[in-house]
Order: C-alpha cells, then sequence, then structure tokens
C-alpha cells in the first residue's frame, strides 16, 4: 500500500485541486502532475486533434451531404465521442496509472491495457512516417517555382497539366488536336489518361514507389533523413516527460490554427471558392442523404477514431491530472474543440480545391481526395496554382507537420508512462534515457516505411490497426467498466474526483454507458467487418502474404485479451468458477494512487472487506 502524505486530511470535500503540492506544484511527487491546468488542456487537444481531422473529415462530409453530414456528426459526438472520452479521462485520473496498471479494477481483462499499448506502439511507427512525409515536403517548398508545378526531368511522358485528347481520323491519330477544333466527330475522341506533376512528384521523387509489396526497394534516403530529424524533435520535445511536452505544446497546439486561418483566408478570396465551399457546406448540402444509414455510420466512425478512443492516450495524459481535476468539463470542451476543428479545417480546404476545380475546368466531385491523395497530391497541386506559390505550401506542410508531431506526444507517453509505472526503480530516474531509446526503436522500426515499398506498408498497418480493431478494445473496455466493474461503484469514484452530483445528472451518463454508446460501437463493429474490404494502394492490390501479415498484426494485438486472462486464471486458487468471479473483482491495490486521496471508501480494511463480500455474492 503507498502511504504518501498520510498525516494530512482524508475529507475530499476539504481538498482542493491542488492537495499536498510539492516544491514543484505537484500533488503527485512520485509520478509528477501537469504544471497547470492549459498545459493539460492543450496536450488533449493536440492529441485528439490529428491529421484525419485535415484530410479525412473534408471528405467525408463532402460525400455525405455536405452540411448534412454536420447533423450526425455532432449528434454522435454527444452519443458516443463525449460518454466515451469522459469514461477514459475519468478512469485515468482516479488511479493516476498507466493504461496496463488501471485494469487493476477487472483484473481478468488487463490483457485490453496491454492490446491498447501495442496498437498505439503500431499506430505511432507508422504515424512518425507521415509526419516524415509533411517534412520532405516542408523541406521541398523552399523553392520558387515548386518542383510539383510542371513536369521536370523527373517526370515521364503521362505527365501533363492538361488534358491530352486526340482525334482518330480514319485510323489516324491527330495528336495537335484539341477539344476547340469542331472538325473531329465525337466518335473519334480519344482521351488519353494522364497524371499530373504533383502526383507524379509524389510518386516517382517523394516516394520513389515502386510497383507494389513484393519489390521493396532501398531505403529512400531523404525520408529516412527526415524521419530521422523528427524523432529527434519529438525526443527533445518528451525529454523530461509531461514537463516538457507541457511547455513545447503551447506552440504546437496552438499555432495550427493559426495557420488555418492564414489559409482559409486566403482561400475565401480566389476565384471558384464560393463552388467548394457551396459543396462542403452550402446551397448543395444534400439533406437526403440523413435517411441513409451509412451516413450516420461514417459519422459515428468519424467521431470515434478522430477522438482516439482506445488507443490509451486519453488514460495516460488524464492520468498525470490533479485528483479533483474537472475531467467531466474538461472532456466536453475537448471533443466539441476537435469537431469544430475538422469544419474549420473543411472551410479552408474546399475553398482552395473550389479554386482548383476552377482553374481545370472539372467539376469539383473530380479533384476532391482523402488521406494521402489530398495531402500530398491534390492540395499541392492547388497550392502551385497561387500566386506566392512557396509560402502557402510551406504554411500548409508546416501546419501537418505541426499537428503531426502534437499527437506523437501523447502516442510516446503511453510507451514511456507504462514502463516507468511498472518498473518505477528502474526507470524514475532515468526518464530522458527512456526517451531516447524509445524513439529510437521507434525510427528503426520505421525504416521499412520508408523504403520504396513504404507507402505499402503505412496503407496496411493504418487499414489493418487504426480501424475496427480499436472498436474491439472500446467495446471490452466499456463492458469492463461499466458491466464488470459496476457502473454503480465507477460513478461514486467519479464522485470522489469532482464531488456529489444529483441523479438528473447521472441519468443520461448511465443511458449512454449501459445502452447507447456500446449500442453504436457494436452496429460500426459488425458493419465494418461484413462490409470489410481487402486494403489496396491506389488500383495496386496487395499479395496474399500482405494480407496474412496484416491478419497477423491484428492477432498480435487482440491476443493478449484471452492470454492474460487465462495466465490470471492459472495463478487464482480455487474452482474455475472461483477463479473467475475473484479476477472479476477489483485488486486490493486498486483505487486512488495516493492515501490522502483513498479515503474511508478505499482504505485497507474496506477494500478487503468489499472483496471478500463481492466475491462471495458472485459465488
Amino acid at each position: 500500500m503507498r502511504k504518501y502524505g498520510s498525516n494530512l486530511p482524508k475529507d475530499p470535500a476539504i481538498l482542493s485541486d491542488q492537495d499536498c503540492p510539492t516544491e514543484d506544484g505537484d500533488e503527485n511527487p512520485e509520478r509528477g502532475n501537469w504544471t497547470n491546468k492549459t498545459e493539460y488542456m492543450l496536450s488533449m487537444i493536440g492529441f485528439a486533434i490529428g491529421l484525419g481531422n485535415i484530410w479525412r473529415f473534408p471528405y467525408v462530409a463532402f460525400k455525405n451531404g455536405g452540411g448534412a453530414f454536420l447533423i450526425p456528426y455532432f449528434i454522435m459526438m454527444v452519443l458516443c465521442g463525449i460518454p466515451l472520452f469522459f469514461l477514459e479521462s475519468a478512469i485515468g485520473q482516479f488511479c493516476s496509472q498507466s493504461p496496463i496498471n488501471v485494469w487493476r479494477a477487472v483484473p481478468i481483462l488487463q490483457g485490453v491495457g496491454f492490446s491498447m499499448v501495442i496498437v498505439n506502439a503500431l499506430i505511432a511507427i507508422y504515424y512518425n512516417v507521415i509526419v516524415a512525409y509533411s517534412m520532405y515536403y516542408l523541406f521541398a517548398s523552399f523553392q520558387f517555382p515548386l518542383p510539383w508545378s510542371k513536369c521536370y526531368s523527373w517526370s515521364d511522358r503521362n505527365c501533363s497539366t492538361t488534358p491530352l485528347v486526340y482525334c482518330n481520323e480514319s485510323g489516324v491519330l491527330v495528336a495537335n488536336w484539341t477539344q476547340e477544333n469542331s472538325t473531329c466527330p465525337v466518335s473519334g475522341v480519344i482521351k488519353v489518361p494522364v497524371q499530373s506533376p504533383s502526383e507524379q512528384y509524389w510518386d516517382r521523387v517523394a516516394l520513389q514507389r515502386s510497383s507494389g509489396l513484393d519489390e521493396t526497394g532501398p531505403i529512400v534516403w531523404h525520408l529516412a533523413l527526415c524521419l530521422l530529424l523528427s524523432s529527434c524533435i519529438l525526443a527533445a520535445s518528451l525529454i523530461k516527460g509531461i514537463k516538457s511536452s507541457g511547455k513545447v505544446v503551447y506552440f504546437t497546439a496552438t499555432f495550427p490554427y493559426v495557420l488555418i486561418l492564414i489559409l482559409l483566408i486566403r482561400g475565401v478570396t480566389l476565384e471558384g471558392a464560393r463552388e467548394g465551399l457551396e459543396f462542403f457546406i452550402g446551397s448543395r448540402s444534400d439533406l437526403t442523404k440523413l435517411t441513409e444509414g451509412q451516413v450516420w455510420k461514417d459519422a459515428a466512425t468519424q467521431t470515434f477514431f478522430s477522438l482516439a478512443i482506445a488507443t490509451s492516450g486519453v488514460l495516460t495524459l488524464a492520468s498525470y491530472s490533479n485528483f479533483h481535476n474537472n475531467m467531466f468539463l474538461d472532456s466536453v470542451i475537448v471533443t466539441f474543440t476537435n469537431h469544430v476543428t475538422s469544419v474549420f479545417a473543411g472551410f479552408a480546404i474546399f475553398s482552395i480545391l473550389g479554386h482548383m476545380a476552377h482553374v481545370y475546368g472539372k467539376p469539383i466531385e473530380e479533384v476532391v481526395k482523402e488521406g494521402f491523395g489530398l495531402a500530398f497530391i491534390v492540395y499541392p497541386d492547388a497550392l502551385a496554382k497561387l500566386p506566392i506559390s512557396t509560402l502557402w505550401s510551406i504554411l500548409f506542410f508546416f501546419m501537418l507537420f505541426i499537428i503531426g508531431l502534437d499527437s506523437q506526444f501523447a502516442q510516446l507517453e503511453v510507451v514511456t508512462t507504462c514502463l516507468c509505472d511498472a518498473f518505477p526503480e528502474l526507470f524514475k530516474s532515468k526518464r530522458p534515457l527512456l526517451t531516447i531509446v524509445s524513439v529510437s526503436i521507434l525510427y528503426l522500426l520505421g525504416l521499412p516505411c520508408v523504403t520504396r515499398a513504404g507507402i505499402y506498408w503505412v496503407t496496411l498497418m493504418d487499414q489493418f490497426i487504426a480501424s475496427w480493431v480499436l472498436l474491439f478494445l472500446a467495446l471490452f473496455e466499456i463492458i469492463a467498466i461499466i458491466y464488470i466493474y459496476g457502473g454503480k461503484n465507477f460513478i461514486e469514484d467519479i464522485e470522489m474526483m469532482i464531488g456529489k452530483k444529483g441523479f438528473c445528472f447521472w441519468v443520461w451518463w448511465r443511458a449512454c454507458w449501459y445502452f447507447i454508446s456500446p449500442c453504436i460501437i457494436l452496429v460500426i463493429l459488425l458493419w465494418s467487418l461484413t462490409t470489410f474490404v481487402p486494403p489496396s494502394y491506389g488500383k495496386i492490390q496487395y499479395p496474399a502474404w500482405g494480407l496474412a501479415l496484416g491478419w497477423c498484426m491484428v492477432s498480435f494485438v487482440l491476443m493478449w485479451v484471452p492470454l492474460v486472462a487465462v495466465y490470471k486464471l492459472m495463478r487464482a486458487e480455487g474452482t474455475l468458477w472461483q477463479r473467475v468471479k475473484s479476477l472479476c473483482v477489483p485488486s486490493e491495490d486498486w483505487g486512488p494512487y495516493l492515501e490522502i486521496h483513498r479515503g474511508e471508501r478505499y482504505s485497507d480494511e474496506n477494500c478487503r472487506r468489499r472483496r471478500a463480500v463481492l466475491t462471495n455474492k458472485q459465488m
């Protein structure tokens, strides 16, 4: 049993947000706390708002009815986003432990904690590579004209800034024919597929992409160096854990909003911008889309993944909060900020895409893409058409780099926190060394993703790991906390931190935790599994061994749930039924980390008595 501050009053009602502060202002001198509430909130917002808010949400909103999509999007935030974010924040803050140790509340499912940490580590590997892509484009933007503005020596004959149209006259192709020439019959017009300079630059210069996953090729050294530089910046930012990253987020969590605003102001002044905004959120919005189930599924999916639920990042960041911090209000603010930021970024993206469609004389549907296609092909192409294109390109890729780096802070913090909490005697005094070693391993594991086949590895990991696997973990999480540990116990734990709340306050959260949120997760999970399509990169399909490797990654993540459960059952005593029941009851060391916060409810004797009562009752 931990015995910190045992001589201080234990009545939570008289303890403030700065209970038992050390000279550094930490109420938890062993693990440390956020220096102030601002650093915590900025870190949470920086973690939640990732690259998906920039390059995925605008496309999802566009294809699902534009402005009409905001209705299910914000409804899902209320029904699923805030409840799950609130749940994870409360668990982490209550016990002030790593994502693995919090499962002392439900020992039989501690494997879920291991799975969450492994998912986080796998995401961190390829996320670091995407940040390296952004850094490379940032450096490449310091040229005038931009290197992807025209077809230079690196391009092939399929590269063109305008569509190539030929006329087949009596079996002879006339190459210099143009659409303005009306002498060619319609049946004789032949349109030759071409690639824009930005697309060929992405494939042939930035990635040096091979023909498929089978052709690994050598390391692309300019990407490897960018990966190394971004890793060094990450290590420097986290060298002292939250004490150093908390200072960095003052810049990384706020400056992207300045950049988005600059891009938005420039975008709305361009010709054709209004057309883009009308398609995104405007008169072209299609309210009839609200009758389609796919729209609601996409809204829930975007909400779930943009908040990074079940990746253990929220649990970890919240574990460094002061015990009596109002995590409920924090959860509402962070989730709402996340959703509003997606819409805000969408305006900046679509205003410039509208201008691009105007320049090319194409419908906007033909220029809109998502993911890598939007961030590294379509948008750079649009920026290259602007006056002072170098400036706008630098701003855009600097924004992507900062947003990606901000999300990585929490991803790496999860790993180091788990190790420090598991082996405090070994790692507490060696936090800087642990951070450097962790980042070094992350860099080495990312090297296969910067080979010529690297983009295929990144896509494979993204499609298999950062998808429905997280839905499984979130479902396990809510079942464990609400149904096994007990919603009543969980609510009493929350009230120890934020004070007593009325019955009406908890009616809504009980409804969400017991029924609404798990049902939404289950529907999305089943829908995702039944409609699963093997991933591909554009028109390039993955080989059978590549898909098998993807399923192996999924198995490696989820196998810890049954393995840890079996291991704990083997070490427990009694009949099989008695073992199961004893592992569904919180362990004796579950509860607030500091003695002054444990109070009468979590005193040693009460914990033993309650555990015995619960075990006997279940038998």
